[in-house]
């Protein structure tokens, strides 16, 4: 089973207790940034689940009691601290976590099972004290290590070992007695004498006075070769850590990327300005105008009359969704109210007192209601141009069930292609930092309306989006400015911005729960990340695409890391689960356009449906996915969008006729009070 990165990068955060950033990537050992507090774990991919959760017990025990000390460095050798260290850490990280325990046991079991200390062939009582005591610590439970009475001096003092400096100490009096063991066994081993062999001759070698010295002192070729112990047992435990990686050569390096900070002010075109443009439009298209001869002057009779007939017609669904959202609301206070007791006797109780106890008044507490609040993001994709106008239908619903309930409000349409200065290609809209998201030079947030105006003057907006949205599917004799044309799918700048937008808002109104809605008909491209380059000697940023699977989301407020995978749809996916994570107290809420042949590939990618589901989807025109990004993500069918049929039927027409025009308008009715009470449910 593959080890999932995230869940134990989650498991190192937990052990360390503290806000530390833990990162998988492709490297020989792990690694410990003391100052910047970023704990790097090779991806130990031929490693079981013991085996993995032990080994990141172990250095998240050096992240958090291995101090950043080189100080015995000359005094000590290193693989004599790492054994007394190791033992340490794993002490003092299964005493703060018994739970580990198990872990470490179970992990080390299966060391000890594939031989990994390489101990079949070896006499363990021949291995010097440092690698007993290293083998002791470790697998000591499965293997038996001999010791002397003078050697279980020193394991008893690496047991305890309580800081670092102990460590030190400890080390060197192992170090030193195992050098001192080492000398004395190479002393004590019979030398070859060269004048004997010589001796065949039946000659003597002459004193020339210095032979008697020689037996007294060492020799200089003696002094020399002094040898230092090693301490094979930690070479090997890197070593093998090390084969547990797998082939890292061969691997793409593992990247960490975040979201970047970005300016709203230079990303958000305001409300103001963009109305003030349209109207400006309008206003000079009321003008007459003479091109070549021939006089023109805009009409808007047709439009306008078409929108105000909207606006009445729209009033049944609005009114519903009030009554809808005020019922919900007031039994959702109902079910957390409470009766308490006031301390006060009930005078009209009081001749019961002899089989009552109970002669206290009491009173209800009804909590207040939260406060609620939207945000909607409005595709603005030429892919959209053939459904906008049933889709600015819905929305005005919302809008205008907001307005009338006092919900506050903000919609913001996505769209790369509103600026038409080359000036403004050079405003920048982020940090630019490497490691982080790019979101491109020509992205922009419309805020086309807000509840931060007054209702007359939302009217007036909401006319202009609909003299907008009916242009595109409808013959006029007027146009609209060419920068509020449809563009490209920045579906994915605009959720990066939400992490900005929501915080913002929220503290701008007060509201505690908070919609955000996002509508789209189609998927975006992954978002590219800065990166740097050389070039020509010099460091450049620039940026590229990332690589799935080997490519991470980090958020450092949640501590959460997300895996990005090759479908590209998924990419989506990681950035709402980074948003949930982020604003738990937020739904969000996926509109999916789709016309019926598109439909079930779509809902195909999130669940698979029974025969009952689809007979149901089919009839309904709409389906709601729970497994994805969102915490609702409704796919609906473009066609049925805003399904609203008249009930019409010609003069003197048969009952047939008429009892099928009435079905149809029911129907048509029912289907747009479903959806609706549907997202009433989300909001409550």
């Amino acid at each position: 089973m593959p080890v999932n990165y995230e869940i134990k990068s989650q498991l190192a955060k937990l052990l360390a207790t503290e806000d530390l950033i833990v990162e998988n990537r492709n490297i020989e050992t792990a690694q410990f940034d003391v100052e910047r507090r970023i704990l790097t774990l090779p991806m130990w991919k031929r490693a079981t689940e013991s085996v993995y959760d032990m080994l990141v017990g172990h250095e998240v025990g050096h992240a958090l009691y291995t101090p950043n000390d080189w100080s015995f460095e000359g005094k000590i050798p290193k693989q004599f601290v790492n054994v007394v260290e190791d033992a340490r850490i794993e002490r003092m990280m299964k005493r703060r976590y018994p739970g580990l325990t198990k872990s470490f046991y179970a992990g080390y079991k299966e060391l000890s099972d594939n031989d990994f200390f390489e101990l079949d062939d070896v006499d363990i009582s021949e291995m010097n004290l440092a690698d007993r005591i290293n083998i002791y610590y470790k697998i000591g439970n499965f293997v038996d290590v001999p010791f002397s009475d003078e050697e279980k001096k020193y394991v008893k003092m690496v047991g305890e070992t309580e800081t670092f400096a102990d460590v030190i100490l400890v080390s060197e009096l192992i170090y030193k007695y195992c050098k001192e063991t080492k000398n004395q066994e190479e002393n004590d081993e019979p030398e070859v004498n060269s004048s004997n062999q010589s001796g065949d001759h039946g000659e003597e070698t002459p004193d020339d006075g210095l032979s008697g010295g020689s037996e007294k002192k060492p020799s200089e070729n003696q002094q020399n070769n002094e040898s230092e112990p090693e301490v094979t047992t930690d070479s090997l435990f890197e070593e093998k850590s090390q084969e547990l990686n797998g082939n890292i050569d061969n691997d793409a390096t593992t990247g960490y990327y975040e979201i970047p900070n970005v300016y709203l002010d230079k990303v958000i075109v305001s409300n103001s300005t963009i109305h003030g443009e349209l109207n400006e439009s309008w206003i000079n298209q009321l003008k007459v105008m003479e091109f070549n001869g021939v006089k023109h002057q805009a009409d808007f009779t047709v439009v306008d009359k078409e929108f105000k007939n909207l606006k009445v017609s729209s009033q049944k669904e609005v009114n519903y969704l009030v009554k809808e959202f005020e019922c919900k609301k007031s039994a959702d206070v109902y079910s957390r109210s409470s009766v308490s007791k006031t301390g006060v006797l009930d005078c009209t109780k009081l001749h019961t007192y002899k089989y009552n106890e109970d002669l206290f008044r009491k009173v209800s507490v009804i909590p207040d209601g939260k406060n609620h609040g939207l945000i909607f993001i409005l595709d603005w994709s030429g892919s959209m141009q053939h459904c906008m106008l049933d889709t600015i239908k819905q929305l005005f619903n919302l809008v205008w069930f907001c307005n009338k309930v006092k919900i506050p409000f903000d919609v913001y349409a996505f769209t790369n292609t509103y600026i038409n200065d080359r000036n403004d290609y050079l405003i920048e809209l982020q940090e630019e930092k490497v490691g982080t998201f790019w979101l491109g030079d020509d992205f922009r947030l419309l805020n086309i309306l807000t509840s931060k105006v007054k209702t007359k003057d939302l009217d007036s907006q909401m006319l202009s989006l609909w003299r907008i949205c009916y242009s595109m599917n409808n013959y006029t004799n007027y146009s609209y400015p060419a920068k509020f044309s449809l563009s490209g799918t920045p579906l994915h700048e605009a959720i990066v911005c939400l992490h900005q937008i929501i915080p913002e808002f929220q503290k701008r109104t007060g509201i505690q729960k908070l919609q955000c809605v996002i509508l789209t008909d189609g998927e975006a491209n992954p978002l590219p990340v800065y990166t740097s380059y050389n070039y020509n000697g010099l460091n450049k940023i620039g940026h590229r695409h990332i690589r799935p699977k080997s490519s991470y989301l980090r958020n450092r407020k949640t501590g959460h890391t997300y895996q990005f995978d090759y479908e590209y749809y998924k990419f989506t996916d990681v950035l709402l689960n980074d948003l949930k994570q982020t604003f738990p107290n937020t739904n969000f809420i996926g509109i999916r356009l789709s016309n019926s042949r598109e439909m079930n590939n779509f809902i195909k990618r999130y669940v698979t449906l029974n025969e009952q589901q689809v007979k149901k989807m089919k009839k309904e025109k709409f389906f709601n996915i729970k497994d994805s990004g969102y915490d609702s993500f409704f796919a609906m069918n473009s066609n049925n969008l805003f399904n609203e049929v008249e009930f019409d039927v010609e003069e003197g027409a048969t009952k047939a006729k008429i009892k099928s025009a009435f079905a149809k308008n029911l129907k048509s009715k029912s289907l747009n009070k479903k959806v609706l009470s549907e997202f009433v449910d989300l909001i409550c």
